[in-house]
């Protein structure tokens, strides 16, 4: 069965499509089966991956408003294992409709349920806030992995993500727990990283995980490219640590 990983921060601008779009790459190369879910409105891991959105004949849209099931919408992308269930901006409409449904909640649980097998990790890119698709995401993960920027107002809103996560842990998914929070665009010149590192390890503790992603030139020009950075510059700064993150990311799943 796939382990469920929802990548969230009700913050903008904090890495996580990135992460999510390289850590569904190096797990891939790690011989593991991996799908990434576009959850985001935006798009940007399904354009991020190469995959022309304006070709679609479904997205995670008519997923979960149960119109189609998951198997019809995901794309083999051209890195060897990695899969993507793509999305459009018409997602952010789809909210709206959304929440007319009797089981509002858990209808990206139920889509998943149909691939549960054919993957060792699903990684879910969900939109920077806390709305229903973000909670859809929760309540289908087995963790949750939050990216978190070492810039100033890095925890502004983190402990109402987390209050968040409590409520769904108490309410629909009590196996839900937190994987860890990975440091981004990370400056160890800079006396304000390194400072904003330490505050993250302080709140999060033993939580943090070890490799911190380098605000790093290749990282961003990447997703121009519809590549991950592993494969756009594989000797990058950014590709190392990704790499690194997702050897980590397996130890603490324990699937090795």
């Amino acid at each position: 069965m796939a382990t469920v990983i929802c990548i969230t921060n009700q913050k903008g601008g904090v890495g996580k499509t990135t992460t999510a779009v390289n850590l569904g790459y190096f797990l891939a190369k790690d011989k593991k089966r991996v799908l990434i879910v576009d959850f985001d409105p935006q798009g940007n891991a399904t354009s991020g991956l190469g995959v022309e959105k304006g070709n679609l004949p479904a997205t995670m849209t008519e997923v979960i408003l149960g119109q189609v099931p998951i198997t019809q919408v995901i794309v083999a992308t051209k890195y060897k294992g990695l899969d993507i269930a793509p999305t459009t901006p018409q997602l952010a409409n789809a909210e709206v409709e959304l929440n007319k449904l009797n089981k509002k909640f858990i209808q990206l649980k139920s889509a998943l349920s149909a691939v549960a097998r054919a993957y060792d990790y699903i990684i879910i890119d969900s939109p920077p806030s806390l709305s229903l698709l973000t909670v859809n995401g929760m309540i289908a993960a087995d963790y949750l992995l939050l990216p978190v920027q070492t810039e100033f107002y890095a925890l502004e809103g983190v402990a109402q993500l987390l209050e968040s996560m409590k409520l769904v842990k108490k309410a629909m998914n009590p196996d839900l727990k937190l994987l860890g929070v990975v440091a981004t665009m990370y400056d160890k010149r800079t006396t304000l990283s390194v400072q904003v590192l330490e505050e993250i390890k302080k709140y999060f503790k033993e939580k943090v995980f070890e490799t911190t992603i380098p605000r790093n030139v290749r990282v961003a020009e990447a997703p121009s490219h519809g590549a991950p950075v592993g494969s756009y510059d594989k000797f990058s700064k950014g590709a190392k640590a990704y790499k690194e993150l997702a050897k980590e990311v397996e130890r603490r799943i324990g699937k090795n």
